[in-house]
């Protein structure tokens, strides 16, 4: 497709800054790219997204087979569980070769892992969803054929990554890892020191050259001819590096998203990105730009302040940082989310709660099971950077906690994401009440493990069969949760949210309004183990008359909030996507 002169200018002034010349021969492979035409995308929707809009992130192997791929094993479950009425977005985790970090060191960028399945496994999926792939464009896996040439001396590949002379003070650099940051490589040169932000299998590929701008550029196309729909852009806040600089969040950094939107936005509008950048919420919500980079961002301080009120029973924290939350503009929208194939990330705490509460939260999950992992320090010193645990064990209690509580407090702490401002992202061991995976850790020897449990078949359709357990009564529920969610207009990404307070500081409430402003929905969690009375009389302007949730009809006088309760109040009933019951089906909403 031809680019236009005006966008021919932003994109030769992007390069400049980049590249530091008016040379336009990068310039010039960028339109050959172009020509390529556009990929799936060009027949989407002019609308962005929806209340319908829920994303359900899987590895392509969480559910394995002795019959069939892995990716037709995903697909049949998803399909037979009826998920497709309560999400339409499938993120498949990396489910290309890899050598390490279950998915994130790919070794061809281009092919889907044999072991997984085929690129018809993954299409067969998006008949039915739509899709969302990784694009790991900070590094690549010491494997990978580029890096292999590297090593070889070979062109273009001998300046593909960044070499670095170890004596050199590397001190500046924020590390998101307590691993050494150069990793000495046997090369045909000699021996070579390589950055390697994450590990000493993840070499970090060099931006400052053109020719890996334009390579990934190309892989990021041909995702997008395979049928993304969303983009996630892994790591990115660290692709640029200066020495005697932070390298993370840098100017050509922003600059190199800015670039890879102009490419998108020109052709395959409706493609959206996202970037993950796991740190403090201002410096996250920088990457939306001046709306000409991000479509979406992480919403990263959410998952642990959620722990947060649930375990010490005070929403002050969070609702204080739901009242401070910006207001995205057009075309911007959070990507709110618990729990994901990573840990919780406790940088996002800073500045929004004290040192003595972050040091608290660390300690209670240690006491549920979880493991931290730090990161390295400019003095050298290593501290907290992550939590590594199930979301549905960090909200259970040491000494144990009667089921039916635990299950309520769990499903309230989704239904607290789910309701918010922005596009909810479930993982799927959240789905399924997964609890933490320790002979994973002891497998692997890797903390992460405890949240990436792989299962088969057979082995979860039991699981979920187990009529009353934790599993069954969170599947059921969560999915009960979902077919409501998406058919309120309230729901939409861009509806206007308005924290409330109703005087009690475990319980959070918000107002939800739908953009025609036909539709309120009050949503209150009460994230105490005691129950909390609440006074609606100040609400009668918003006319409500049933709990969403639980179905119930309710007095315009007031509610009681059962321990650990979630309720969607509205004037409105909408109609819910109808799933199949089951019997003796067991209600985990209480109002």
């Amino acid at each position: 497709m031809p680019i236009s002169e005006e966008l021919r200018t932003r994109l030769l002034a992007k390069l400049t800054q980049l590249y530091g010349s008016d040379d336009e021969s990068c310039l010039e492979r960028m339109t050959e790219l172009a020509k390529r035409g556009r990929g799936p995308a060009e027949a989407r929707q002019t609308q962005l997204w929806s209340e319908r809009d829920v994303v359900l992130i899987a590895y392509g192997d969480q559910i394995r087979s002795s019959d069939r791929s892995s990716l037709q094993a995903l697909k049949t479950f998803l399909l037979d569980n009826q998920l497709n009425d309560a999400v339409n977005t499938i993120h498949i985790l990396p489910f290309f070769p890899y050598s390490s970090d279950d998915g994130f060191s790919v070794i061809d960028y281009r092919q889907v892992d044999p072991q997984l399945g085929t690129w018809q496994d993954v299409a067969e999926i998006g008949q039915a969803f739509n899709l969302m792939f990784d694009l790991v464009l900070n590094h690549c896996s010491a494997s990978n054929e580029w890096f292999q040439k590297y090593l070889q001396g070979q062109e273009p590949y001998s300046r593909y990554f960044v070499e670095v002379d170890p004596q050199t003070d590397l001190s500046a650099v924020m590390r998101p890892r307590n691993s050494p940051l150069l990793t000495p490589f046997a090369a045909t040169r000699g021996s070579r020191h390589v950055w390697t932000t994450f590990s000493d299998d993840q070499v970090d590929l060099d931006f400052a050259n053109p020719d890996v701008l334009i390579e990934m550029l190309d892989v990021l196309l041909f995702y997008v001819r395979q049928g993304a729909r969303i983009i996630r852009f892994d790591a990115i806040a660290y692709l640029w590096k200066t020495i005697g600089t932070s390298c993370i969040h840098l100017p050509q950094t922003h600059t190199l998203v800015k670039l890879m939107r102009d490419l998108l936005d020109l052709l395959a509008p409706g493609t959206l990105l996202l970037t993950e950048t796991n740190v403090p919420h201002q410096e996250n919500v920088s990457y939306f730009g001046d709306g000409d980079e991000a479509h979406m961002v992480y919403q990263f301080s959410l998952a642990p302040l959620v722990l947060d009120a649930f375990l010490t029973a005070d929403a002050g924290p969070l609702t204080q940082w739901l009242s401070n939350l910006e207001q995205t503009s057009e075309g911007m929208t959070f990507f709110n989310f618990t729990a994901s194939h990573d840990g919780v990330g406790v940088r996002p705490l800073e500045g929004l709660v004290s040192q003595p509460q972050i040091d608290r939260l660390v300690e209670e999950l240690r006491r549920r099971g979880g493991r931290v992992s730090t990161k390295r320090n400019p003095d050298g010193t290593e501290s907290p950077y992550e939590l590594n645990v199930s979301y549905f064990s960090a909200l259970g209690f040491p000494e144990g906690l009667p089921a039916a509580a635990h299950v309520r407090r769990f499903l309230s702490s989704q239904g607290l994401m789910l309701a918010l401002r922005g596009i909810p992202g479930i993982y799927f061991h959240s789905l399924v009440a997964t609890e933490n995976d320790v002979s994973g850790v002891e497998q692997t020897g890797s903390a992460r493990s405890i949240n990436r449990r792989k299962f088969e078949s057979g082995e979860l359709q039991r699981i979920l069969a187990e009529r009353g357990s934790d599993q069954q009564l969170v599947f059921d529920g969560y999915r009960k949760m979902l077919a409501t969610r998406i058919r309120q207009p309230a729901f939409h990404p861009d509806a206007p949210q308005t924290v409330v307070d109703i005087g009690h500081r475990a319980v959070i409430a918000f107002v939800r309004t739908s953009l025609d402003r036909r539709q309120n929905i009050l949503v209150m969690v009460n994230v105490s183990g005691e129950k909390v009375p609440v006074d609606l009389t100040r609400f009668r302007d918003l006319r409500i008359e049933c709990d969403l949730l639980s179905g119930r009809p309710l007095s315009s006088e007031g509610i009681v909030l059962d321990s650990y309760g979630i309720a969607w109040l509205s004037h409105r009933t909408m109609e819910s996507t109808p799933l199949k019951p089951k019997p003796q089906e067991n209600s985990c909403f209480m109002g």
